[in-house]
């Protein structure tokens, strides 16, 4: 008996495609039109091929100082892959650091001045790197509006204030002949100050709400972590209160003695108003009694050599 050849089955019809031979067939075809397409396209050459180490940082450092951050630490990038040995490397870590800093890309700047800590720990230099990193901690979560408007730091996240004191910390530590050193203590000064407003911040928070246990802690705590600061007055302030409603008038007596005996000028013991009550404007506390010095060497600070 003769069988037919013909794609149709015994009934007749023609045999159909399954979906997943349809799904194949698309997928091939989509991939050799993409592998076809790619020769079209016209091939992208690197300006920066062959350039030398000396070109390449020259070319980068002009363009950080015309502000074209994100080339700066594009070629800064480059030169450390390609030359990374020398001065040139290691001048490229510490601006591209900078040109991070400036173009607001502050993970990438700080993770930039930690490694050249890490590698070049002895380098003439170093002290800038620690520098920087309390630079960018010192505004780093202030974000577009921070710069356009001064942010009160003591309303800021203490995590970061702390991350900045701890960067000029350590230089004024290892590097007490830094070019960096003095502003980094009229820094540290005006971190601490700040910090211990924003503790008595929340310690006013608590006791406001009536949570006075929170509030004496808190309170103690400005007093116990930053001794001498001008928040200290308002601490012990909030102490006496939160211990008189606590019906403790042992401790309240005894922080209200203090806070007469040290600030015997005080308005919480005179009961004088700073400020009148139209001069809703004025805060609290004009700054934090010091302000950054900014002052560097004559030499600019990418000239180490």
């Amino acid at each position: 008996m003769h069988r037919s050849n013909s794609p149709r089955a015994a009934s007749g019809r023609p045999r159909l495609f399954s979906l997943a031979g349809l799904a194949r067939l698309a997928v091939v075809s989509t991939l050799a039109f993409a592998l076809g397409a790619c020769g079209l396209l016209p091939e992208v050459k690197d300006e920066t091929a062959g350039w030398s180490a000396d070109r390449l940082y020259q070319t980068a450092h002009d363009a950080l100082v015309q502000g074209n951050y994100t080339r700066a630490t594009k070629l800064f990038d480059q030169l450390e892959a390609r030359f990374p040995y020398g001065r040139y490397a290691q001048q490229a870590i510490l601006e591209s650091a900078y040109a991070n800093w400036r173009a607001n890309e502050t993970a990438a700047a700080i993770a930039a001045a930690d490694r050249f800590i890490r590698t070049y720990p002895n380098h003439p230099n170093v002290d800038y790197a620690y520098y920087l990193k309390g630079l960018v901690h010192f505004r780093e979560d202030q974000g577009l509006i921070g710069f356009v408007y001064e942010l009160d730091l003591a309303e800021r996240d203490p995590r970061e204030m702390r991350s900045s004191f701890a960067a000029f910390k350590e230089l004024t530590a290892k590097y007490p002949d830094s070019q960096y050193y003095q502003d980094s203590l009229a820094r540290m000064r005006y971190l601490n100050n700040a910090m211990a407003t924003y503790e008595y911040n929340v310690a006013r928070y608590y006791y406001n709400r009536g949570a006075y246990i929170a509030a004496a802690n808190r309170a103690q705590g400005v007093l116990v972590n930053f001794p001498q600061t001008p928040a200290n007055e308002k601490a012990l302030d909030i102490l006496y209160k939160s211990y008189a409603k606590l019906n403790m008038p042992q401790l309240a007596d005894d922080s209200k003695a203090i806070l007469a005996k040290t600030y015997p000028e005080s308005r919480y013991v005179t009961g004088v108003k700073d400020k009148s009550w139209w001069e809703f404007w004025k805060k609290e506390e004009e700054a934090y009694g010091v302000q950054a010095t900014g002052q560097l060497a004559e030499q600019p600070w990418w000239k180490f050599w």
